[in-house]
């Protein structure tokens, strides 16, 4: 019965993100509470001195500014480009009628059904749609953020560092947010080969994540109280 074959994708599938949300709800709550234990939140200190550094000497450091941002943009704009080729793919895969639909062989385990294998191509292209705005509104502040920084500083005028660094925030938190998008389409890539790899996969992917993330050196910092935007 086909219910019988979807049961390790209806019990592995949750089990594995459910380890990949879980992660991500504790690094949000460490970033919050205790930001300089976290690279994103020593970055995102470090973005804000650099923001102002920028704006206070601005005629020297203009044009490393320019060069700075404009490599951020290049990164974003390559992984919302690689987003969306592979949306034009799955798109293509779900409208087809290919057998490059179905899965390899009749050993992979878990359902094989047309219903279950549209609905790994679907969530597939939503995850990569969701990647590519995500870093399409990160161009968008980022590029906001490059006319701004260079804007003479005036005791009356509304552009001030701290605002500058607000919109370079959400820009980075955006960028953030995209790459993680597209690191979770991982597991679901592997979930056209059965529902067991999606399960080891996320489960790896924490540890990996865990250590790309903690920072070991927060006792080096002197800053205190910093809360990222």
């Amino acid at each position: 019965m086909e219910w019988r074959k979807s049961y390790l994708d209806l019990v592995l599938v949750p089990m594995g993100f459910s380890f990949s949300i879980m992660y991500h709800l504790w690094l949000w709550h460490k970033v919050k509470t205790k930001p300089m234990t976290t690279i994103i939140g020593v970055n995102a200190s470090a973005r804000r001195v650099w923001v102002s550094a920028i704006m206070t000497d601005n005629d020297k450091k203009n044009i490393l500014a320019v060069q700075t941002l404009r490599n951020v943009i290049m990164g974003s704009t390559l992984m919302a480009t690689t987003s969306i080729l592979l949306c034009s793919g799955l798109a293509a895969i779900i409208s087809s009628t290919y057998s490059v639909k179905k899965p390899l062989n009749d050993t992979v385990y878990g359902a094989h059904g047309e219903f279950m294998v549209a609905l790994k191509y679907v969530t597939l292209l939503l995850i990569f749609l969701f990647a590519f705005l995500c870093h399409s509104l990160s161009i968008r502040f980022i590029n906001q953020v490059t006319m701004l920084i260079n804007v003479p500083q005036d005791d009356l005028f509304m552009v001030t560092p701290e605002y500058v660094y607000e919109l370079l925030e959400k820009g980075f938190i955006l960028n953030t947010v995209g790459n993680r998008l597209f690191y979770s389409a991982l597991p679901l890539l592997l979930w056209i080969f059965g529902p067991v790899l999606v399960f080891f996969c996320s489960i790896t992917m924490v540890p990996i994540l865990y250590n790309l993330d903690v920072f070991y050196g927060c006792e080096k910092i002197g800053v205190k109280g910093f809360t990222p935007a």
